[in-house]
Formats: structure tokens, sequence, C-alpha cells
């Protein structure tokens, strides 16, 4: 499942840009119809925290990336891989990371 979420991402990133974690996390809370106090309270997180990521005002960690993909049970790896995109993104940086577990 990871690889096909990865390069569903890298498709998307070249149709419409890049794909944020921020961003994806928006789009499982509406996709699911949940409110971000209801979503937040799920992750773990303030409502006002969750706010700032979807907006991408507040960038994510890779520990609390993996975190977060356990607790909605999806790939760490994907989880973990926009995360650090968006690190290098913010400090623009050209690059583009691959992980692979170790």
């Amino acid at each position: 499942m990871t690889t096909k979420l990865i390069k569903a991402s890298e498709y998307f990133d070249k149709k419409y840009g890049p794909l944020s974690l921020g961003d994806f996390i928006k789009s499982l809370r509406e996709t699911e119809e949940i409110s971000q106090t209801d979503f937040a309270a799920t992750l773990k997180i303030s409502r006002a925290n969750l706010c700032d990521i979807e907006k991408n005002r507040k960038l994510i960690s890779p520990e609390r990336a993996a975190r977060f993909s356990k607790i909605l049970e999806f790939p760490e790896e994907f989880f973990v891989k926009l995360a650090v995109d968006d690190l290098l993104r913010q400090s623009k940086l050209k690059y583009q990371v691959d992980l692979k577990a170790s």
C-alpha cells in the first residue's frame, strides 16, 4: 500500500504541485466528514493545533508524523516522507526524499 500511496502522491505533485502532510490530513478529515474538534481529539492534539497543521502554518516532525500514521492506520513511511518533504520545502532546499526502512 505504501508504494501505491507514494506513486499517487508523485502523480498529484506533477499535476497539482506538492502535497503537504497538512493537506493530506485535511483531506482525510473532510472525506470522513469529521469536525476539527473530533479529529484533533483522535490525534490527541488541540483543535487550534490541527487547524495550524491543515493550513500548513505548522509543520509536523517526522516523529509526530509516524505517531499520526499509527493512529490513523496509514503507512508510516508515507506520513514520514510527506513530513520530511514539508521540512525541505520550508528550508527552500530542492530535494526529494526516498525512504527505506532500516
